[in-house]
Protein backbone atom coordinates (compact mmCIF):
# COMPACT_ATOMS: atom_id res chain seq x y z
CA UNK A 1 0.00 0.00 0.00
CA UNK A 2 1.29 3.79 -0.82
CA UNK A 3 -0.70 5.14 1.88
CA UNK A 4 -2.55 4.13 4.74
CA UNK A 5 -6.75 4.11 5.04
CA UNK A 6 -6.46 6.89 7.53
CA UNK A 7 -4.50 8.73 5.49
CA UNK A 8 -6.53 8.83 2.22
CA UNK A 9 -9.44 9.12 4.61
CA UNK A 10 -8.68 12.31 5.39
CA UNK A 11 -11.90 14.79 4.15
CA UNK A 12 -10.64 17.06 1.65
CA UNK A 13 -11.38 21.26 1.91
CA UNK A 14 -14.71 21.45 0.16
CA UNK A 15 -16.18 18.63 1.66
CA UNK A 16 -18.25 19.91 3.53
CA UNK A 17 -20.65 21.01 0.68
CA UNK A 18 -21.80 17.82 0.67
CA UNK A 19 -21.96 17.06 4.29
CA UNK A 20 -24.17 20.05 5.01
CA UNK A 21 -26.95 18.80 2.90
CA UNK A 22 -27.54 15.70 4.98
CA UNK A 23 -30.25 15.89 8.00
CA UNK A 24 -31.28 13.37 10.15
CA UNK A 25 -34.79 12.52 7.92
CA UNK A 26 -32.90 12.60 4.49
CA UNK A 27 -29.98 10.42 5.23
CA UNK A 28 -30.37 8.39 8.65
CA UNK A 29 -34.21 8.19 8.56
CA UNK A 30 -34.43 4.93 9.84
CA UNK A 31 -32.61 6.09 13.30
CA UNK A 32 -35.64 8.15 14.08
CA UNK A 33 -37.71 5.87 15.48
CA UNK A 34 -34.96 4.76 18.26
CA UNK A 35 -34.15 8.30 19.51
CA UNK A 36 -35.95 8.95 22.88
CA UNK A 37 -36.04 12.25 25.36
CA UNK A 38 -33.23 12.15 27.59
CA UNK A 39 -31.31 10.06 25.82
CA UNK A 40 -27.24 11.10 25.73
CA UNK A 41 -25.65 10.07 21.99
CA UNK A 42 -22.01 9.92 20.36
CA UNK A 43 -21.99 10.71 16.63
CA UNK A 44 -19.09 9.16 15.41
CA UNK A 45 -17.38 11.19 12.41
CA UNK A 46 -19.93 13.49 13.04
CA UNK A 47 -18.43 16.05 9.90
CA UNK A 48 -20.18 19.41 10.29
CA UNK A 49 -22.61 18.22 12.35
CA UNK A 50 -25.78 18.10 10.00
CA UNK A 51 -26.98 14.85 11.19
CA UNK A 52 -25.97 15.14 14.79
CA UNK A 53 -28.22 18.53 15.13
CA UNK A 54 -31.03 16.77 14.08
CA UNK A 55 -30.38 13.86 16.83
CA UNK A 56 -30.36 16.69 19.22
CA UNK A 57 -33.63 18.40 18.62
CA UNK A 58 -34.94 14.62 19.13
CA UNK A 59 -33.50 13.78 22.19
CA UNK A 60 -34.68 17.40 23.31
CA UNK A 61 -32.96 19.63 26.49
CA UNK A 62 -33.01 16.59 28.71
CA UNK A 63 -30.82 14.53 26.41
CA UNK A 64 -27.44 15.65 24.63
CA UNK A 65 -25.40 14.69 21.93
CA UNK A 66 -21.33 14.77 21.38
CA UNK A 67 -20.47 14.79 18.00
CA UNK A 68 -16.77 13.94 17.20
CA UNK A 69 -14.71 14.27 13.98
CA UNK A 70 -10.89 14.27 13.21
CA UNK A 71 -11.02 16.85 10.87
CA UNK A 72 -10.72 20.32 12.42
CA UNK A 73 -12.06 22.37 9.40
CA UNK A 74 -15.19 20.49 9.48
CA UNK A 75 -15.84 20.74 13.42
CA UNK A 76 -15.13 24.53 13.01
CA UNK A 77 -17.60 24.92 10.32
CA UNK A 78 -20.32 23.05 12.43
CA UNK A 79 -19.37 24.18 16.03
CA UNK A 80 -20.34 27.65 13.81
CA UNK A 81 -23.37 26.22 11.91
CA UNK A 82 -25.02 25.18 14.64
CA UNK A 83 -24.29 27.14 17.53
CA UNK A 84 -27.60 27.81 18.82
CA UNK A 85 -28.51 24.32 19.89
CA UNK A 86 -27.32 24.18 23.07
CA UNK A 87 -27.62 20.25 23.74
CA UNK A 88 -24.85 19.75 21.07
CA UNK A 89 -21.17 19.78 21.31
CA UNK A 90 -19.04 19.15 18.47
CA UNK A 91 -15.60 18.22 19.35
CA UNK A 92 -12.28 17.03 17.24
CA UNK A 93 -11.22 14.13 18.33
CA UNK A 94 -9.85 10.69 17.58
CA UNK A 95 -11.76 8.04 18.54
CA UNK A 96 -9.02 5.82 20.27
CA UNK A 97 -8.44 8.51 22.55
CA UNK A 98 -11.51 9.97 23.46
CA UNK A 99 -12.04 9.88 27.11
CA UNK A 100 -15.84 11.39 28.03
CA UNK A 101 -16.59 11.73 31.74
CA UNK A 102 -19.78 10.19 30.97
CA UNK A 103 -20.86 7.23 28.78
CA UNK A 104 -23.87 7.06 26.11
CA UNK A 105 -26.77 5.16 25.88
CA UNK A 106 -26.79 5.19 21.68
CA UNK A 107 -23.80 5.42 19.54
CA UNK A 108 -23.99 6.40 15.97
CA UNK A 109 -21.79 6.29 12.80
CA UNK A 110 -23.19 7.11 9.53
CA UNK A 111 -21.12 6.49 6.22
CA UNK A 112 -17.91 6.41 8.53
CA UNK A 113 -16.62 2.73 9.22
CA UNK A 114 -16.23 2.16 5.42
CA UNK A 115 -13.76 4.62 5.41
CA UNK A 116 -11.45 2.30 7.76
CA UNK A 117 -9.28 -0.38 7.12
CA UNK A 118 -9.96 -1.63 10.88
CA UNK A 119 -14.10 -1.92 11.58
CA UNK A 120 -13.59 -4.12 14.49
CA UNK A 121 -11.31 -1.89 16.37
CA UNK A 122 -13.61 0.76 15.88
CA UNK A 123 -16.90 -1.17 17.07
CA UNK A 124 -14.59 -2.53 20.38
CA UNK A 125 -13.85 1.13 20.87
CA UNK A 126 -17.46 2.36 20.91
CA UNK A 127 -18.54 -0.78 22.74
CA UNK A 128 -16.14 0.80 25.51
CA UNK A 129 -17.95 4.09 25.45
CA UNK A 130 -21.40 2.75 25.81
CA UNK A 131 -23.58 2.68 29.12
CA UNK A 132 -25.00 -0.95 29.73
CA UNK A 133 -27.58 -1.68 27.61
CA UNK A 134 -26.55 0.95 25.30
CA UNK A 135 -27.10 0.56 21.22
CA UNK A 136 -24.61 1.08 18.52
CA UNK A 137 -26.21 2.05 15.24
CA UNK A 138 -24.31 1.77 11.94
CA UNK A 139 -25.20 3.13 8.52
CA UNK A 140 -22.97 2.61 5.67
CA UNK A 141 -22.66 1.45 2.27
CA UNK A 142 -22.27 -1.44 -0.17
CA UNK A 143 -20.71 0.49 -2.99
CA UNK A 144 -19.74 -2.72 -5.66
CA UNK A 145 -23.89 -2.68 -5.78
CA UNK A 146 -24.56 1.20 -6.72
CA UNK A 147 -27.13 1.29 -9.61
CA UNK A 148 -27.12 4.00 -12.41
CA UNK A 149 -30.15 4.32 -15.18
CA UNK A 150 -29.08 4.46 -17.72
CA UNK A 151 -25.44 3.34 -17.44
CA UNK A 152 -23.10 6.45 -17.13
CA UNK A 153 -20.40 7.92 -19.37
CA UNK A 154 -17.34 5.42 -20.15
CA UNK A 155 -15.68 7.48 -18.08
CA UNK A 156 -17.33 7.84 -15.43
CA UNK A 157 -17.61 3.80 -14.77
CA UNK A 158 -14.07 3.72 -15.29
CA UNK A 159 -13.28 6.37 -12.54
CA UNK A 160 -15.58 4.69 -10.23
CA UNK A 161 -13.77 1.26 -10.97
CA UNK A 162 -10.43 2.90 -9.89
CA UNK A 163 -12.20 4.76 -7.03
CA UNK A 164 -12.99 1.13 -5.72
CA UNK A 165 -10.01 -0.25 -6.33
CA UNK A 166 -7.98 2.97 -4.25
CA UNK A 167 -10.24 2.12 -1.39
CA UNK A 168 -9.33 -1.80 -1.29
CA UNK A 169 -5.29 -0.89 -1.68
CA UNK A 170 -5.84 0.98 1.82
CA UNK A 171 -7.48 -1.91 3.36
CA UNK A 172 -11.21 -0.28 3.40
CA UNK A 173 -14.77 -2.88 2.68
CA UNK A 174 -16.90 -1.89 -0.22
CA UNK A 175 -19.24 -4.03 0.87
CA UNK A 176 -19.08 -2.47 4.42
CA UNK A 177 -22.75 -2.49 5.14
CA UNK A 178 -23.01 -6.54 4.17
CA UNK A 179 -19.95 -7.17 6.38
CA UNK A 180 -21.00 -5.65 9.30
CA UNK A 181 -23.69 -7.99 10.93
CA UNK A 182 -20.99 -10.84 11.11
CA UNK A 183 -18.39 -8.47 12.64
CA UNK A 184 -20.75 -7.66 14.96
CA UNK A 185 -21.75 -11.32 15.96
CA UNK A 186 -18.05 -11.61 16.09
CA UNK A 187 -17.54 -9.44 18.75
CA UNK A 188 -20.22 -10.53 20.67
CA UNK A 189 -22.80 -7.80 20.07
CA UNK A 190 -26.52 -9.37 20.95
CA UNK A 191 -29.82 -8.54 18.87
CA UNK A 192 -27.97 -7.65 15.50
CA UNK A 193 -30.72 -5.79 13.50
CA UNK A 194 -30.57 -4.76 9.79
CA UNK A 195 -32.98 -2.00 7.93
CA UNK A 196 -32.76 -1.43 4.34
CA UNK A 197 -32.00 2.46 3.53
CA UNK A 198 -31.22 2.68 0.03
CA UNK A 199 -30.62 6.14 -1.21
CA UNK A 200 -33.10 6.34 -4.31
CA UNK A 201 -32.82 9.49 -6.39
CA UNK A 202 -35.17 9.85 -9.42
CA UNK A 203 -35.28 12.44 -12.07
CA UNK A 204 -37.85 15.17 -11.66
CA UNK A 205 -37.65 15.16 -8.18
CA UNK A 206 -36.14 18.10 -6.36
CA UNK A 207 -32.06 17.82 -5.66
CA UNK A 208 -31.75 14.78 -8.03
CA UNK A 209 -28.92 16.52 -10.10
CA UNK A 210 -27.09 17.68 -6.75
CA UNK A 211 -27.11 13.89 -5.45
CA UNK A 212 -26.93 11.98 -8.55
CA UNK A 213 -23.91 14.77 -9.11
CA UNK A 214 -22.09 13.33 -6.17
CA UNK A 215 -19.81 11.08 -7.95
CA UNK A 216 -18.80 14.61 -9.86
CA UNK A 217 -18.03 15.80 -6.51
CA UNK A 218 -15.98 12.85 -5.39
CA UNK A 219 -13.90 12.83 -8.76
CA UNK A 220 -13.37 16.66 -7.27
CA UNK A 221 -12.44 16.24 -4.13
CA UNK A 222 -11.10 12.71 -4.00
CA UNK A 223 -9.80 12.35 -7.38
CA UNK A 224 -7.05 14.52 -7.04
CA UNK A 225 -5.79 12.30 -3.94
CA UNK A 226 -6.38 9.34 -6.20
CA UNK A 227 -4.10 10.73 -8.99
CA UNK A 228 -1.56 11.23 -6.92
CA UNK A 229 -1.44 7.62 -5.82
CA UNK A 230 -1.43 6.46 -9.48
CA UNK A 231 -4.71 5.03 -10.08
CA UNK A 232 -6.34 7.62 -12.52
CA UNK A 233 -4.83 9.87 -14.49
CA UNK A 234 -5.55 13.47 -14.38
CA UNK A 235 -7.44 13.45 -18.02
CA UNK A 236 -9.87 10.71 -17.12
CA UNK A 237 -10.37 12.39 -13.98
CA UNK A 238 -11.62 16.12 -15.97
CA UNK A 239 -13.27 13.48 -18.91
CA UNK A 240 -15.28 12.08 -15.78
CA UNK A 241 -16.70 14.84 -14.37
CA UNK A 242 -17.02 16.95 -17.45
CA UNK A 243 -19.13 14.19 -19.12
CA UNK A 244 -20.85 12.42 -15.72
CA UNK A 245 -22.25 16.40 -15.55
CA UNK A 246 -23.45 16.27 -19.22
CA UNK A 247 -25.01 12.68 -18.10
CA UNK A 248 -26.71 13.97 -15.16
CA UNK A 249 -28.42 16.66 -16.75
CA UNK A 250 -29.60 15.19 -20.14
CA UNK A 251 -29.95 11.19 -19.72
CA UNK A 252 -29.99 10.04 -15.72
CA UNK A 253 -33.07 9.20 -14.82
CA UNK A 254 -32.35 6.90 -11.66
CA UNK A 255 -29.39 6.38 -9.38
CA UNK A 256 -29.71 4.15 -6.38
CA UNK A 257 -26.88 4.03 -3.53
CA UNK A 258 -27.42 0.88 -1.48
CA UNK A 259 -27.38 1.42 2.25
CA UNK A 260 -28.11 -0.31 5.09
CA UNK A 261 -28.44 1.01 8.67
CA UNK A 262 -27.26 -2.55 11.25
CA UNK A 263 -27.45 -2.10 15.13
CA UNK A 264 -27.12 -4.01 18.07
CA UNK A 265 -26.90 -3.88 22.01
CA UNK A 266 -24.15 -5.07 24.09
CA UNK A 267 -24.49 -7.59 26.82
CA UNK A 268 -22.57 -6.53 30.31
CA UNK A 269 -21.64 -8.72 32.66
Amino acid sequence: MSDTANERAKMPAGTSSVLDSRRLDNSYATLVPVLRKGMRVLDVGCGTGAISAGIAVAVGPEGGVVGIDSSPHLIAKGSGDHAGIQNLTLLEADLFTYAPAEKFDLIVSARVLQWLSDPAAALLAFKSLLKPGGMISILDYNHTQLEWTPAPPESMQQFYKAFLDWRSDAGMDNNMADHLPGIFEQLGFQDIVTLPADEVYKKGTASFVEKAGIWSKVAELRGPQMVDSGFVTEALRLKAIAEYNDWVEEKAEQMVMKLKEVRAMVSFH
